[in-house]
């Protein structure tokens, strides 16, 4: 369940990204040959978008901040617009971003009015001294920066509504649509991104994986970047992200190496079901989950790209 673009031919200019929108109870069977169609042709957008950046010689931030808005901006995905509700019928989102050259971090959680929460994540990064806010405070700090907010009726759409009544009725969770973004430039510099709408039916002011620095978002210029998927307490508990990065760093793991031990011999043995993408210093591809699909899909210098769903 890993696509590894191993013979990529080192010729400069180099560059690339990787993208991810959820993984989960994903098949075939299941879905509709339109909306297949529908998913594809989203994550071919996004993708056109980031890759055009770095083609023009652009920075990997921009590539990933531009990339994660088309996800977001789209009712298909449990982000930004088509975000999941909480119990009490509220879309609270959650993001982050890692410079993979100064390690520098920014992320939100439980921000409910900022029309792009991976922007605010920036905002974080670049122009405050903290890694994370949350809750009402983040909804304030992007307004200050002047970030595009919007009436919390934005993010209503008629299909996530109805999964809240569904999961509040049936109690039951099977899919994770978490948007991410990896990207590399051709300076090198390696960026990861992570936005999401959470878990539905979530209570109590709950944090997942995509927020959390190390755990769903990570990059280090030295190994790779990382951007998860997935049931968030498992990724917290086994700081998924940055585990990978440390397994090539330390133990001089491939970035599949490392990324499968994480996700198919770390988390599956525990019930830990969701998935990773990410990009090494080598423009190494990877994508890796173990549910059933992934929406994922990369984009290389080389002129390659792919875009999935299903095992």
């Amino acid at each position: 369940m890993c696509g590894t673009n191993s013979e990529i031919i080192n010729s400069d200019p180099t560059y690339g990204l990787v993208i991810h929108a959820g993984a989960g109870n994903i098949v075939k069977e299941n879905m509709p040959d339109s909306l297949i169609v529908r998913y594809k042709e989203k994550l071919n957008e996004a993708l056109d978008v980031g890759i055009e950046i770095l083609r023009k010689g652009g920075k990997s931030i921009d590539a990933v901040e531009a990339t994660i808005h088309v996800l977001e901006d789209t009712p298909l995905f449990n982000s930004g617009k088509g975000s999941v509700f909480n119990h009490d019928g509220v879309n609270e989102m959650d993001a982050s971003i890692m410079d993979g050259k100064t390690l520098n971090a920014g992320a939100v959680s439980g921000v409910r009015t900022v029309k792009n929460p991976i922007s605010a994540a920036l905002m974080v990064m670049q122009r405050s001294e903290h890694v994370m806010l949350s809750g009402r405070g983040a909804d304030e700090f992007a307004a200050d920066q002047g970030l595009i907010i919007v009436d919390k009726s934005y993010f209503y759409t008629r299909k996530r509504w109805d999964s809240l009544q569904y999961i509040i009725e049936k109690q039951k969770k099977d899919k994770y649509g978490t948007v991410g973004c990896v990207a590399i430039d051709v300076h090198g510099d390696i960026v990861a991104g992570t936005s999401t709408g959470g878990m539905t039916n979530k209570r109590y002011g709950r944090v997942g994986g995509s927020s959390i620095i190390g755990a769903g978002t990570y990059a280090n210029n030295k190994t790779c970047g990382i951007s998860a998927t997935g049931h968030g307490e498992f990724f917290i508990r086994y700081t998924v992200a940055h585990d990978i990065s440390a397994l090539m760093e330390y133990k001089e793991l491939s970035l599949d190496e490392a990324a499968n031990i994480v996700i198919n011999e770390k988390l599956k043995p525990v019930n830990g079901s969701g998935g990773v993408i990410g990009i090494d210093k080598d423009l190494n591809v990877c994508m890796t989950f173990n549910t059933s699909g992934m929406y994922r899909g990369y984009a290389t210098s080389r002129g390659d790209i792919e875009v999935l769903i299903f095992e």
